[in-house]
């Protein structure tokens, strides 16, 4: 991998609360200060696309996803998304040739202690140097094929359909 091509959305992983209401906004990308925090032995290039709940992607969202993933030169992209809508972006971006695009999100803020960011971000960043061309989500510790995967709000996890 010459150089990581990270797209940010916004989603849960870059939410700030600011209240026990649950105001957010959606703030700057964390993974950069994440992965400056863990001093890792690669190029990356962040671009954040837009910072919304994924649950307010439009199809023109998914479109400037697809265009930005399309118009690169780079075979390696890392995604931070909103987890409830990642496989409907997913199935969105349609064929990739022999780009690695892996897809990651966090069922809690980055900022918070407890979050699974940094675990999430790690996967993703393992798993788009290791996989096939595609497109990947990595979540709760597995890679799965989006056509294969849900979100079950109920448990707050990934799980295979």
């Amino acid at each position: 991998m010459n150089k990581l091509n990270i797209l940010t959305t916004g989603g849960t992983i870059d939410k700030i609360y600011y209240d026990d209401k649950s105001d957010y906004q959606i703030g700057e990308p964390e993974i950069g200060r994440i992965l400056r925090a863990m001093n890792v032995a690669f190029d990356f290039e962040i671009r954040a696309l837009m910072r919304k709940d994924s649950l307010h992607l439009e199809p023109a969202d998914r479109e400037l996803i697809r265009q930005a993933i399309h118009t690169s030169p780079d075979r390696h992209f890392l995604i931070t998304h909103g987890t409830d809508t990642m496989t409907d972006t997913a199935a969105a971006l349609g064929d990739v040739d022999d780009r690695v695009i892996v897809m990651t999100g966090a069922l809690n803020p980055a900022r918070f202690i407890d979050s699974d960011a940094v675990f999430n971000i790690g996967c993703a960043v393992g798993a788009v140097q290791a996989l096939p061309p595609g497109i990947w989500i990595a979540m709760n510790g597995c890679i799965w094929d989006p056509a294969k995967v849900r979100k079950n709000r109920r448990a707050n996890r990934f799980e295979a359909v």
